[in-house]
């Protein structure tokens, strides 16, 4: 009998070295989720990427979690990123592209699950407190994605009449009336008061509050708390506690107060002892926005930034935190994109997935750090304005011709009025991101095997998703509002 217990001990020794990702499955009640997604973070921003702008919470979520160093968006823009996040899709597939102005005709689709949908089917609670931007008609707005609550700006809070940008203008230029007053959002409930600089000061803490009433109230049951912080995307606003600290410029300063953001959420789960069965995300929807010069950020030792295929605009800062489940100051250098994270909350929740086709993949296997464990991606898709541009696998990436920005040879911008970026093409070419992470020598012909499968890859995701107004049969079309207007006419 005592070597039937003995040989029994040593198996499960073995299972737990080998397989946590399944013993968590199967020992832990269900975890509350809390994702950060910061608006034009590049890669360089923060202290656990290399940045130099005081960070000490982000620090010490690094320290006790995870860095992803190898993590992609879908697109170097808002609101197709933000698709992709929310879907676990391609943004290509649910028929969002770049980033929506307000009243666009346009949003994600209702009938698509978001995050949101798939964790209230196991009870979840659920809110979001910040940016949107995937639809601005109530029909579009979180409340009819699967949140209970929503607190937040519905687009980019640079799509107002004050920004520098436009207030710069002069008299009588047409594009100073191009945007409408900007409101919060209160549920599906546009707020009275117009948003002015004052009321942007305040957005940062204002969601923070929030998310951490969020946390209080909803203690007692599992919950899914989405901060898509509007900063630090331009123009950049931080409050009075924050202005002038960081000794980096109002750049900086932007950073260290949503550090502090993250701080306090990370208090608060500590103090209500939730910390041990939370898993929190951090990360970005695309890089840097360079044409602001001092008020954007780096995606150093990257190429380029937001807006473009490179590196710099869809590689972005990620840290994945869980107390005793995740291994603490540990790095993942293996491909990893926002469109993995619903079907891995999906596995960690035991909810189903959606029945829609999705592109995302369970990571659990890399995020728990189990050994050998390796990208559920052999190629990865980027789009850029329903453009083909980019096809990767962890170590390899194939560029197809397309036209891209840069601020290279240009001047900055200054106090954030932008600079203005030249064009240039991109040509068909294979770059070794493990040895040339600047995307700097074409190797194609020193590796003409890998050159093939990539080209190859590129011609079956082109047969599935098209590209340009040469939709392919595996894409689903975005909502149009009066479609949904007329459908809920005709019920």
């Amino acid at each position: 009998m005592s070597i039937r217990i003995a040989a029994i001990r040593s198996l499960f020794a073995f299972l737990f070295v080998l397989c946590p990702a399944v013993l968590f499955a199967a020992t832990t009640e269900t975890p509350n989720v809390v994702l950060f997604f910061i608006d034009d973070m590049g890669f360089g921003d923060i202290g656990p990427f290399g940045g130099d702008i005081p960070t000490p919470h982000l620090d010490q979520l690094a320290k006790e979690g995870r860095r992803f160093t190898n993590f992609l968006v879908t697109s170097g823009v808002c609101s197709a990123s933000r698709a992709a996040l929310m879907t676990g899709c391609y943004h290509r597939r649910v028929g969002i592209a770049g980033a929506l102005s307000p009243g666009s005709n346009i949003g994600l689709h209702p009938h698509e699950d978001t995050i949101a949908d798939v964790l209230k089917k196991k009870g979840y609670a659920t809110a979001i407190f910040g940016k949107w931007h995937l639809g601005d008609h109530p029909e579009f707005l979180p409340p009819s994605q699967g949140f209970d609550e929503y607190f937040g700006l519905p687009y980019s809070n640079d799509m107002w009449p004050y920004h520098p940008g436009i207030v710069s203008l002069p008299a009588g230029d047409p594009r100073k009336n191009q945007y409408p007053p900007l409101r919060l959002i209160e549920g599906s409930e546009r707020l009275p008061e117009i948003v002015t600089g004052e009321r942007q000061k305040m957005l940062t803490k204002w969601y923070t509050e929030r998310a951490v009433q969020f946390i209080k109230n909803n203690k007692e049951k599992p919950f899914f708390l989405y901060i898509p912080h509007s900063m630090v995307h331009v123009p950049l606003y931080v409050s009075d506690d924050f202005a002038g600290k960081s000794g980096k410029g109002l750049f900086g300063d932007v950073v260290m107060e949503v550090d502090w953001s993250v701080g306090e959420v990370m208090k608060t789960l500590r103090q209500l002892e939730l910390d041990k069965n939370t898993l929190v995300i951090f990360t970005s929807d695309n890089g840097p926005w360079l044409s602001y010069g001092d008020h954007a950020g780096t995606a150093r030792p990257l190429r380029e930034g937001k807006g473009t295929s490179w590196e710099g605009g869809v590689r972005v800062p990620t840290v994945f935190w869980m107390p005793g489940k995740i291994p603490a100051n540990s790095t993942c250098d293996q491909l990893v994109s926002t469109i993995d994270i619903l079907p891995t909350l999906a596995h960690l929740a035991d909810a189903p997935l959606p029945e829609r086709k999705i592109d995302g993949k369970d990571i659990r296997p890399l995020m728990f750090g189990e050994p050998n464990a390796l990208s559920p991606h052999e190629a990865f898709a980027i789009y850029f304005n329903r453009q083909l541009h980019a096809v990767r696998d962890t170590r390899w990436k194939l560029t197809l011709p397309h036209q891209y920005r840069t601020m290279e040879g240009q001047t900055p911008g200054k106090d954030g009025i932008p600079g203005t970026y030249a064009q240039r093409q991109a040509s068909l070419a294979l770059y070794d991101l493990v040895n040339d992470v600047g995307e700097t020598t074409d190797v194609s012909g020193e590796h003409p095997e890998i050159f093939k499968r990539l080209q190859e890859a590129a011609a079956t995701i082109l047969a599935d998703l098209g590209e340009g107004n040469n939709e392919g049969p595996g894409v689903r079309p975005a909502a149009r509002i009066g479609e949904l207007r007329n459908a809920r006419a005709n019920q």
